[in-house]
């Protein structure tokens, strides 16, 4: 009976783990485990770090939750998710100045601090998932903008996110929510 409990438990609030490792001989990508799929991704140019800085461009080895997410509207459909998904508007910013109040928040652009456009012509934004990283309890030049986003194509390096194919983040935004846990290992 315990194991039907938790089964439905499961299927009802999704998958509440993915686990980042490194990519054998490239640390600047990585393999992504969700529910026991495996996706390849790109991660920092600075490959994985314990000790995270504002501006080192390596992704965070740390335990975050996802918390919401943005998408462009105007390219994509409201994708099928149980973590809350906003379109992203032309205004939206990040800050990303840690001299400034706002840094490691959503500002509204124009905006007069350092900060990252997040309707981005790249797409690397199209879907862009926010982590817990330096958000609830904020440290000033700790990193901020620490996305789960879309890599690029070609792939290349991120600026310290985490990033895969759109094919891949669609399969996964069906089954991830709000509070699961990216756990990226050394």
């Amino acid at each position: 009976m315990i194991n039907s409990v938790m089964t439905n438990r499961r299927k009802r609030h999704g998958i509440d783990t993915i686990t980042v490792r490194g990519f054998p001989g490239d640390p600047r990508r990585a393999l992504v485990n969700v529910g026991g799929r495996v996706f390849s991704a790109a991660t920092g140019r600075s490959g994985r770090a314990l000790l995270k800085r504002e501006g080192d461009g390596a992704t965070p080895i740390a335990r975050m939750s996802l918390l919401y997410g943005f998408y462009r509207a105007d390219r994509l459909p409201r994708p099928r998710s149980r973590l809350a998904m906003k379109p992203i508007p032309s205004s939206l910013g990040w800050c990303d100045d840690c001299g400034h109040a706002s840094y490691n928040r959503p500002v509204t652009l124009p905006f007069a601090g350092g900060h990252e456009r997040m309707l981005r012509e790249d797409g690397l934004y199209d879907i862009c998932l926010v982590m817990d990283w330096n958000i609830r309890r904020r440290s000033r030049n700790m990193g901020s903008a620490i996305f789960f986003h879309l890599k690029a194509e070609p792939e290349r390096p991120t600026e310290g996110c985490i990033a895969v194919s759109l094919r891949d983040m669609m399969w996964m935004l069906e089954r991830v929510h709000r509070g699961t846990a990216v756990i990226v290992m050394p």
